[in-house]
């Protein structure tokens, strides 16, 4: 089964989220050249505190849908931007701003999130993208209601990494 086939029956937070996951992967190869992989198990239980901890620099969109509403985060380390985004810009490393890595991590999120809708329009979910925009801080927190599906990943490579985080 390709895909497209298995896109027909998207529907829980973790099948949304491997298609976030492989989405996220593609697209990461695609502008960098990284191959990145899952890093960190899920959790066996609820979403632990860790999980909804980030420092560095979250870039966020929202699908929004008939059937379903999605919030979609990607972060990562201040460090691991810059990386990321020489890769996808050719700028070296020490020439790259704050400015640079929040335009970086939001064209991740929105390409991320284009390509998630690709993936899923077999299925019964028709989504419209918000605009995506960046925070960056330390110490931050995702918190959102009890009653929520909330799917997390950590993808990377050995030298760098960023976090995936879905709420529907």
């Amino acid at each position: 089964m390709d895909s497209t086939d298995s896109m027909n029956s998207v529907g829980s937070a973790e099948e949304l989220g491997s298609v976030f996951t492989d989405a996220l992967t593609e697209v990461i190869a695609t502008v960098s050249g990284f191959s990145f992989d899952v890093i960190a198990p899920p959790p066996e239980s609820s979403e632990s505190e860790e999980d909804n901890s980030f420092s560095g620099m979250i870039g966020i969109m929202s699908l929004v849908g008939s059937q379903k509403n999605i919030m979609f985060f990607l972060s990562a380390e201040e460090s691991d931007m810059k990386v990321l985004c020489s890769f996808m810009s050719g700028v070296a490393q020490d020439e790259i701003t704050r400015e640079d890595m929040n335009d970086a991590l939001c064209e991740l999120a929105n390409m991320t999130a284009g390509n998630v809708k690709l993936r899923t329009g077999g299925a019964d979910y028709m989504f419209g993208l918000s605009l995506p925009f960046a925070i960056n801080g330390e110490k931050m927190s995702i918190v959102t209601k009890k009653r929520v599906n909330v799917f997390s990943r950590a993808l990377g490579n050995g030298d760098i990494s960023v976090k995936l985080k879905i709420v529907c």
